[in-house]
């Protein structure tokens, strides 16, 4: 039946290879699944809850199935492995988002997932960027190493991913995360008002465990040789607040190149301030990195966004990750 269905609307459909031929192949095709799951005898009991949310990307999973507990089942819409700004959902995906009783996502951070959810969601939605506060990139570094004009060649150079004027990687800040889970508990209470308690309660333990966190990267890196951290792209200015100043190759899009001459000034950075490594992410290429690493006599080494798990992480979570990463910036940076 599921064929037959699908059949018909290929052949409805515009013979034009456009993206907006794409996205309706796409959202009719995952309400046709998501309809079909609705009459099959196993829709919703993988669990035996018969509850689901859907997260955009990995912390926004953590934080849910952190705070869900068994109640409900959380499902990422992010695939391991796959770089998430760039996400384009799925027919499976899709279907996943259009049935889902939650869909927590961060508006602004993947235009696929924005797209999705104002087209397919039947459910409630829970916007990160509306109960986190996002900070703009100039106020997570009181003091700017790089000259102006080259920063400025490098944000235009950041096209095809408009995050607004905020900073969307509010997770490496674990005071946020747990202010994120703060408001997936209130928002489950209110679709499944019988296990409030619960969810506060995991919700609780989930603040908990990030205090814990932000004390020891506090205390970690309060007293370091170095200060300043050179990472592949923006993705970390939230750590700002342990004192650190975070100077990018890239912007906030992983995939931008860098100009030359942002990368001049930034070789000439590493040598003033003796900076000892020059640090690269898990799925995007480290070639820059490892280029202007080795063109500056410095190191090269992980530090992982924690925006997605790969292969070679998917025995860790986010706690374990941060944790690496503190680890390695102790190390880089002498503390």
């Amino acid at each position: 039946m599921v064929l037959n269905l699908l059949r018909i609307v290929l052949m409805n459909l515009p013979a034009a290879r456009s993206r907006a031929t794409t996205a309706a192949l796409v959202s009719a095709s995952a309400l046709i699944l998501a309809g079909c799951a609705a009459f099959s005898d196993d829709a919703g009991s993988d669990s035996g809850t018969g509850g689901q949310v859907a997260a955009a990307f990995y912390p926004l999973q953590y934080v849910a199935e952190r705070v869900a507990g068994e109640f409900y089942d959380v499902e990422n819409l992010t695939p391991a492995g796959k770089e998430s700004h760039d996400l384009e959902l799925t027919i499976k995906e899709t279907a996943v988002l259009s049935k889902a009783d939650l869909v927590v996502f961060e508006k602004g951070y993947q235009p696929g997932v924005d797209e999705a959810v104002e087209q397919n969601a039947t459910g409630e939605t829970l916007d990160v960027a509306e109960v986190v506060e996002l900070l703009p990139p100039a106020e997570h570094d009181g003091e700017e190493h790089h000259d102006d004009e080259h920063a400025e060649e490098e944000h235009a150079a950041d096209d095809g991913h408009d995050h607004g004027d905020l900073d969307p990687h509010f997770w490496q800040d674990p005071v946020r995360m747990a202010d994120l889970g703060d408001a997936v508990a209130e928002k489950l209470a209110e679709l499944n008002p019988d296990h409030q308690a619960d969810y506060t309660k995991n919700a609780k333990a989930l603040r908990s465990d990030l205090e814990t966190l932000d004390g020891e990267y506090t205390e970690g890196l309060k007293s370091c040789e170095r200060d300043v951290v050179v990472v592949s792209h923006d993705a970390f200015g939230y750590l700002a607040k342990y004192g650190l100043h975070l100077e990018p190759i890239a912007g906030l899009s992983p995939d931008a190149e860098p100009t030359p001459a942002g990368l001049a000034d930034l070789q000439h950075l590493i040598e003033e301030e003796g900076v000892t490594t020059v640090f690269y992410e898990t799925l995007v290429s480290p070639k820059f990195a490892q280029t202007l690493a080795d063109d500056a006599g410095a190191e090269a080494a992980v530090l992982d966004p924690v925006e997605g798990l790969t292969d070679d992480t998917a025995g860790e979570d986010y706690l374990s990750l941060m944790r690496s990463n503190l680890a390695a910036l102790e190390k880089a940076n002498g503390c």
